[in-house]
């Protein structure tokens, strides 16, 4: 029996308060309005940034359907969609691509202004939510929500992808991998032969060294205070690893030390202030490129000595890789699978929904779950 057009009971992890473990709950999806499409999802990935919601680092309205990084497929469709249809297996986008602001029209850019990275509103584009709880309107997040069996997203904030992907592996294309990979071979641009450093072994640091290596550099040095991840790391390209407490000094000059002046390029991919710094001071100082990947803390300031950039250091931002999402999603889902590159090392553990607590837990341990179904 067919439920467009009807309201669909689910399951969802819903947040109600911060520092407070998911709850599983049964949900209301309403039907998507006009130019929103409803997705049954298949599996969705853990993200670093959702635990920022959870920990009130990154503000958001609750109670909130967290989750951003996933794959699915279209239930039904609401008037005047035309880039989707039902049966269609897509990947929401926490970073839409309206193809009508500035930004969209820009040949480099892709925060189009449409995103609700800044000032989260907690609802779909038209200001309202589709999804309720015990009576209660339950928040949107990043336009995607993919924590739950079933979400509604606007039109403009999903990609259609091969129909042949597997969902439970390209789901991860939806945040991490992306954003990863694109830093390095999209916004720092690394060149081939050059050296890289980066900091954190997450699953977004691991899509970098993915990044750089299919840039050609020619050495890539892994940094994390967690030596248990430095065997994934390797396999995935890092020529060598360093714990920074393994040293007396700091790391940006064991990282000088080690590179012959400043590493060509650097990764921040953990979200910390100090590490940001570090990235940015082991960099060649005529000519290094910094990216910030990590996210952090809300409402945290840097102060940063003009004299560090007048000598010839870059330092960037990177969002989802510098990807415009709804064009770039399905060319990478396409990429992953002609075996341009895998997805396997970036998959630690798969989990149920009912389960979401236990992968945070996994998560904040270090341990990177980067999935589980829904």
């Amino acid at each position: 029996m067919s439920t467009a057009g009807k309201v669909i009971k689910c399951k969802a992890a819903v947040l109600w308060e911060l520092n407070k473990p998911f709850s599983i709950e049964e949900v209301e999806v309403a039907p998507p309005k006009a130019h929103e499409v409803r997705i049954k999802m298949v599996a969705t990935g853990i993200c670093r940034s959702d635990d920022h919601v959870v920990n009130g680092s990154l503000v958001t309205r609750l109670p909130v359907v967290l989750g951003h990084e996933g794959a699915g497929i279209v239930e039904s469709v609401g008037e005047g969609v035309t880039t989707v249809r039902p049966g269609d297996k897509v990947i929401p986008l926490f970073i839409p691509q309206c193809g009508k602001c500035n930004v969209c029209k820009h040949p480099e850019a892709n925060l189009c202004l449409k995103h609700q990275l800044k000032e989260p509103q907690g609802t779909l584009n038209d200001g309202t939510c589709r999804f309720t709880c015990r009576g209660k309107p339950i928040h949107h997040f990043l336009g995607t929500s993919t924590f739950t069996q079933y979400t509604v997203v606007d039109e403009m904030s999903v990609a259609k992808i091969h129909a042949d992907s597997p969902l439970e592996k390209v789901c991860l294309i939806g945040c991490g991998f992306s954003t990863g990979y694109g830093s390095a071979v999209k916004i720092a641009k690394v060149t081939q032969g050059s050296t890289c450093a980066v900091f954190g072994l997450g699953g977004v640091g691991l899509s970098v060294i993915m990044g750089c290596k299919a840039a050609g550099a020619a050495r890539i040095i892994a940094v994390d205070i967690n030596k248990d991840k430095f065997a994934r790391a390797k396999q995935v390209g890092a020529t060598e690893c360093i714990n920074p407490q393994d040293y007396e000094k700091p790391i940006e000059e064991v990282l000088k030390e080690v590179s012959g002046g400043g590493v060509d390029f650097s990764f921040e991919v953990i979200g910390r202030l100090d590490t940001m710094m570090s990235a940015l001071l082991c960099c060649q100082e005529a000519y290094g490129v910094s990216v910030i990947v990590g996210v952090s803390p809300h409402a945290q300031n840097i102060s940063v000595n003009p004299m560090l950039l007048l000598t010839g250091r870059t330092w960037k931002g990177a969002i989802f890789g510098g990807f415009k999402s709804k064009e770039s999603v399905p060319k990478l889902v396409t990429d992953f699978m002609a075996k341009k590159f895998s997805l396997d090392q970036l998959i630690t553990h798969v989990l149920p929904l009912e389960k979401i607590n236990e992968g945070f837990d996994l998560l904040r341990s270090g341990m990177r779950s980067r999935r589980s179904s829904v």
